[in-house]
């Protein structure tokens, strides 16, 4: 079928010929590396054969150079988690072994015991042991680690490393642990547990040095290729390996760029009842708009419309009419399967149109042959409903579609959650980002529409098709897709984290791979609502007309300067005064917290910011240089992840229902913002007033001040807010910084 003609049925040869990918090369796994951008993960439980135990793999999906879709299954990770040892575990306390092979033989039976003792106590606690797992526990080892909160004199002690068969055994260990299972070695012992609450994804990936959309490669000799018979995916390329046996390319240079992955946007139409919100157990499906387009072209290589019913042809796009509902849903599910896009969007996906479709398919009885959207081969795509709650969006009911492989990018659901918008059509959308609005077709009259002729179901379908390329032309415009993946580039989680989880999870993630450098551990802290702490000043406006030019005088990135100047951290917080420090080595900030200068120990949360803004700046720096189109919005992506990233890190120390809340940090943020506004107004006034200035700050603002300098001309507001601004700066500790922002 051609563009523009109007078919009775989908013909499965011709769109392969359109719309599957090309085909993928004959690689040789003894000679030729696989190397591709990695998209998304996750894990799922393999044995062997029915009576060996379940180990956990890692399902990486990616898309290769020239455009090929690929499955990594990769081996042999387990998860792991951290115990502080008993003193007994400590050399220092063991200092009447004089023979270091019997000390060292001393450890090994007590890791054997505790091993034996908890590994009994897991598997009495679980419920259901269907397979008969004997090895709950793989591995305990002694390791020399540091508690990253709190300063600590005595540098690294000795940790008990515990890794467990299964991520879902975490939990129940670090219970037992924490209640005493270990009654055998060390009755009543309570062992405090470490990093047992994180992510088994996120713990691999730091473990591995990958992070989210980077370029992975297996090395020939490394990684087993599968035969297409053995596919456990609708990917083109499906290999197997060990977690050891790959390389993760950190995106900078040419590791920076993005394979050529595909983006479907689709929507669909139903015919409501008057006055009736559709139902899909009631209303029919009747048109299903798609546009498929390749990352970095132009135009989308396919256009289509799944109608229900005869329609009249559409200049440009192909038009697949279907006398059944049933034929037409089961060959549009066809059509996801064999066009493999790596990300589907669309406006209000997630809550509307996939579970509509789902809700639909199964009413109609299509279980066997349509909810199997994803790339895993017969698993189902389900629909359940969650309760969200978070301060940046509020309490929201979502519905949660699990499509394997393949990312939800809902457009919707990024303008709500990034640009505030709530409840906007896709036309007020567009016009308000793109400037043009389309022809609007009421609810009221669709069905109308469907009744009538051929000509009326073409306006619909024509309708339609603007709703499947809207979404688009506003992902391009916003640079979403690229926004995304460079902060998960820039912060090391899975793309689909970001649109999934909240905004803690980034801050861990780097600073898990920062205390992994330093070996640091992070400890488990028991979520609890606190004392709310003081935040920004506001100085109160002098109310007025103002007819002459007035400065805006802002300091840059703010709270992270006052944490990198004041070396404010997780690891130089003073929680005790039991250790040798003199008053030389620490300062008092002015909400009453001490903090170990840099001098003395060098903070792990000023080291990531300064790794950030840096990072930034050299992203900026190559943005004015590049002239490659594509390349630019990468840059300019990725200067704005690397900006958010650092304004986050100051949010995460202040979160008290969070993975690490430190108040001694947050409270110490803003009391010294506080007190640097109020020098700023000072400092400014006072130097201002006299001769032919008569300066008086009239409003001032968390990391702002207004300053009307008293003078008439734009140009001598500017020059004097330049000179104001490097004064300022000039009296505090680098690498605060005023800056002159504006005149108004």
């Amino acid at each position: 079928m051609k563009g523009g003609v109007a078919g009775e049925a989908l013909d499965t040869v011709n769109t392969q010929a359109q719309w599957c990918r090309p085909a993928p090369p004959a690689l040789d796994p003894q000679c030729d590396p696989l190397i591709f951008q990695q998209l998304d993960l996750d894990h799922y439980l393999w044995s062997s054969a029915p009576s060996e135990p379940q180990t956990p793999v890692v399902r990486v999906y990616g898309v290769t150079d020239d455009g090929n879709s690929v499955l990594c299954h990769i081996h042999g990770f387990n998860p792991f988690f951290y115990v502080l040892a008993p003193s007994s575990f400590d050399p220092r306390n063991c200092q009447h072994f004089m023979v270091r092979s019997v000390f060292i033989l001393l450890f090994i039976l007590m890791c054997c015991t505790a091993q034996h003792e908890l590994n009994k106590a897991v598997i009495a606690d679980m419920r259901s042991n269907k397979q008969n797992l004997t090895q709950a526990v793989v591995d305990i080892s002694v390791v020399e680690k540091q508690n990253i909160y709190g300063y600590q004199a005595k540098g690294k002690v000795p940790f008990l490393k515990i890794t467990m068969a299964l991520p879902r055994l975490l939990a129940p260990a670090k219970r037992l642990l924490e209640t005493g299972a270990l009654d055998g070695s060390y009755p009543g012992h309570s062992f405090k547990a470490f990093e047992s609450n994180i992510d088994f994804e996120i713990k691999f990936m730091v473990e591995t040095h990958m992070v989210g959309c980077c370029w992975l490669e297996l090395p020939p000799g490394k990684y087993k290729l599968r035969e297409p018979p053995l596919h456990s995916s609708l990917c083109q390329l499906e290999a197997d390996l060990h977690w050891e046996d790959f390389v993760a390319h950190a995106p900078e240079g040419d590791w920076a760029r993005l394979a050529p992955f595909r983006i479907l946007s689709f929507d669909i139409e139903c015919a409501g009842r008057k006055g009736v919100f559709p139902e899909a157990d009631k209303d029919p499906v009747i048109q299903i708009a798609n546009m498929v387009i390749t990352q970095g072209a132009r135009d989308p290589f396919v256009r289509n419309i799944f109608t229900l019913d005869t329609c009249a042809p559409i200049v440009g796009s192909q038009v697949l009419v279907h006398k059944k509902e049933d034929e037409m849903l089961k060959r549009w599910a066809e059509f996801v399967r064999e066009v493999d896009p790596d990300i589907i969007t669309g406006y209000n996906i997630q809550n509307f149109d996939l579970p509509y479709l789902l809700n639909r398919a199964k009413h109609l009885k299509l279980n066997t042959t349509f909810p199997f959207l994803g790339r895993i081969r017969g698993m189902m795509s389900t629909v359940r409903e969650a309760m969200v709650q978070s301060k940046q969006m509020g309490r929201r009911e979502n519905k949660i579609i699990n499509i394997e492989g393949r990312i939800q990018l809902d457009l919707f659901q990024i303008l709500v959650r990034d640009y505030k918008l709530r409840s906007y059509t896709l036309n007020a959308v567009s016009y308000h980002f793109l400037g043009e609005q389309k022809e609007d077709v009421q609810h009221s009259i669709i069905t109308d529409l469907q009744n009538g002729n051929e000509q009326t179901r073409r306006r619909l379908a024509v309708y339609c098709l603007k709703d499947a390329m809207l979404p688009l032309r506003l992902l391009d415009k916003l640079m979403c897709t690229i926004n995304y993946m460079e902060m998960a580039r820039v912060t090391g989680v899975p793309l689909s984290y970001l649109l999934s989880r909240g905004q803690q999870i980034k801050v861990i993630s780097q600073l898990l791979r920062k205390a992994r450098e330093h070996d640091y551990v992070i400890p488990v802290v028991k979520a609890e609502t606190g004392d709310d702490f003081t935040g920004a000043t506001v100085i109160e406006p002098v109310k007025g007309f103002y007819n002459v030019p007035i400065a805006t005088l802002d300091f840059s990135s703010l709270y992270p300067s006052i944490m990198m100047a004041h070396n404010l951290c997780y690891t130089t917080v003073r929680l005790h005064s039991r250790d040798s420090l003199t008053p030389q080595d620490y300062i008092r900030t002015p909400s009453g917290n001490n903090f170990v200068k840099s001098s003395i120990r060098k903070g792990l949360l000023p080291e990531i910011l300064e790794n950030l803004l840096q990072a930034r700046k050299k992203a900026k720096e190559d943005l004015k240089k590049e002239t490659d189109p594509l390349r630019k919005k990468v840059l300019d992506g990725r200067q704005l992840a690397l900006k958010i990233s650092a304004n986050s890190v100051y949010g995460f120390t202040g979160a008290q229902v969070g993975k690490l809340p430190c108040l001694e940090i947050s409270q110490s943020v803003t009391a010294f913002g506080r007190t640097m506004i109020e020098r700023t107004k000072q400092l400014v006034e006072e130097k201002y007033n006299g001769g032919q200035y008569t300066a008086k700050v009239i409003y001032g603002d968390t990391d702002s001040v207004m300053v009307n300098f008293g003078v008439t001309s734009v140009s001598e507001a500017m020059e004097v807010g330049r000179e104001a601004a490097a004064y300022v700066t000039s009296q505090f500790v680098s690498p605060i910084k005023l800056e002159f922002e504006k005149v108004a």
